[in-house]
C-alpha cells in the first residue's frame, strides 16, 4: 500500500514538474519574460529551453546560438523606420520610381502565364504580386543580408517588442530545423524578413507555398514560390479581386476631425489615421474629388499631413495590403505600384 502510494506521488510530482516546464515554456514562446531576462546570455539560454521543450532539436539551436552576439544597428534600424520618419512624398518618391514601373511591367509581361495561373488559383489580382515582389525586394533584387537568428535574438532581448520578436526567434529556429534553408543562407532584412516576399518567421511557416511541388517552399530563389507565397497571404487576408484599393484625392477646408470614427478598431495602428467610412457621393458632397476610378462600396479617408489639400479615400484590399505592413505609407504605395504595372506602356 505504501508503495503504491509512493508511486501515485511520484507520478503526481512528474506531472506537476512537467505541467510547471511547460507553463514556463508558453511564458517564454510569448515573451513573457523576454527583455526582462538579465544578460543576452540569460536570454538565449531561456530562449533555448524553450525551443528544446517545443520539439526542436538542441543541435539546431546550438548551431544557430554559437558565438552569437547583439548586432546593436539593428536596433538603430528599429527606431528610424521610413515609414515613421519620413512624409508621405518622401516616401512614396523614393519607392514608387520610374524604374520600378518600368521594371514592373516588363517583369509582369515576362512572367504572365505563371502570374495568371497563380492569380487564378488564389483569386487575387495578378499585378497586385508583382507590385508587393517590387516594394519588398526590388523584384528579388535585394533580399538583405542580415542574420536571420542574430536579428532576431537582438530585437527579442530589446525591450520595446520584444514578446513579439522573441516569438519570431522561436519561429526561425524551427524553420531551421525543418531544414528549408541553410544555416549560412538564412539571411534577410535587419527586423528578421526574409526571401523575395520578405515574409517574417511565422509569415513563413503559415502562409509560404511550394507551388512547383520540388518539395521546398523556396521564397529565396524560386519565383513560383514566390508569387504563390504572396497570393496565398493576400487570399489568407481576405482579398477580393477586382475591388481596387482606393484612389489619391482632392479637398479643401476638409474638417478631419470631425470626421474621426467613434471607436478605432483594435490592431493595425496605421487606422488610427483613417476617418470613418463613408459612400462616394457623401464625400464628394463634402468637397472631396477623386483622382480615380472607384467603384461603389464605402471608403476611408487616410489622414492627410497638417496643411494638406490632398489623401486618399481607401477601401476594397486595402485592409489586406495593410495587414501584410501596417503602414498606410506603405499600402498606398502597393496600391499606386501595381495601377502603373498594369496600365500598357
Amino acid at each position: 500500500m505504501k508503495s503504491i502510494m509512493g508511486l501515485q506521488q511520484h507520478r503526481l510530482a512528474r506531472v506537476f514538474w512537467v505541467s510547471l516546464a511547460s507553463l514556463v515554456a508558453i511564458m517564454i514562446s510569448q515573451g513573457a519574460v523576454a527583455g526582462d531576462a538579465g544578460s543576452f546570455d540569460d536570454y538565449l539560454a531561456k530562449v533555448r529551453s524553450t525551443a528544446i521543450l517545443n520539439g526542436i532539436a538542441s543541435e539546431t539551436v546550438d548551431g544557430a546560438f554559437k558565438g552569437l552576439t547583439r548586432d546593436e544597428r539593428v536596433i538603430g534600424y528599429d527606431r528610424k523606420q521610413p515609414e515613421f520618419v519620413q512624409t508621405f512624398d518622401e516616401y512614396l518618391t523614393a519607392r514608387v520610381t520610374s524604374f520600378k514601373k518600368q521594371e514592373g511591367r516588363k517583369l509582369f509581361r515576362l512572367h504572365q502565364i505563371l502570374l495568371d495561373e497563380i492569380a487564378d488559383l488564389y483569386d487575387v489580382d495578378p499585378e497586385y504580386i508583382v507590385a508587393f515582389w517590387g516594394l519588398e525586394t526590388n523584384f528579388g533584387r535585394y533580399q538583405g543580408n542580415h542574420s536571420i537568428i542574430r536579428s532576431l535574438a537582438t530585437l527579442g532581448y530589446d525591450q520595446r517588442r520584444a514578446a513579439f520578436f522573441t516569438a519570431e526567434l522561436r519561429k526561425a529556429l524551427q524553420i531551421l530545423d525543418e531544414q528549408h534553408i541553410a544555416p549560412e543562407a538564412f539571411v534577410g532584412a535587419w527586423a528578421g524578413a526574409m526571401g523575395q516576399s520578405q515574409f517574417m518567421p511565422s509569415s513563413f511557416l503559415e502562409f509560404a507555398v511550394d507551388h512547383d511541388g520540388d518539395g521546398r517552399k523556396d521564397i529565396w530563389s524560386n519565383k513560383a514560390d514566390v508569387f504563390a507565397s504572396i497570393a496565398n497571404y493576400l487570399n489568407k487576408a481576405g482579398w477580393k479581386r477586382g475591388a481596387g484599393w482606393g484612389s489619391p484625392v482632392s479637398f479643401n477646408n476638409l474638417d478631419f476631425a470631425s470626421l474621426k470614427p467613434l471607436n478605432v478598431e483594435p490592431g493595425c495602428r496605421a487606422l488610427k489615421r483613417h476617418s470613418r467610412k463613408m459612400s462616394i457621393p457623401s464625400w464628394q458632397a463634402k468637397g472631396v474629388v477623386p483622382g480615380g476610378q472607384l467603384t461603389d462600396q464605402l471608403y476611408a479617408l487616410v489622414s492627410p499631413e497638417a496643411g494638406a489639400s490632398s489623401g486618399y479615400l481607401v477601401g476594397g484590399n486595402y485592409r489586406a495590403i495593410l495587414n501584410y505592413n501596417c503602414a498606410d505609407k506603405y499600402a498606398v504605395s502597393v496600391g499606386l505600384l501595381s495601377e502603373a504595372i498594369a496600365r500598357p506602356d
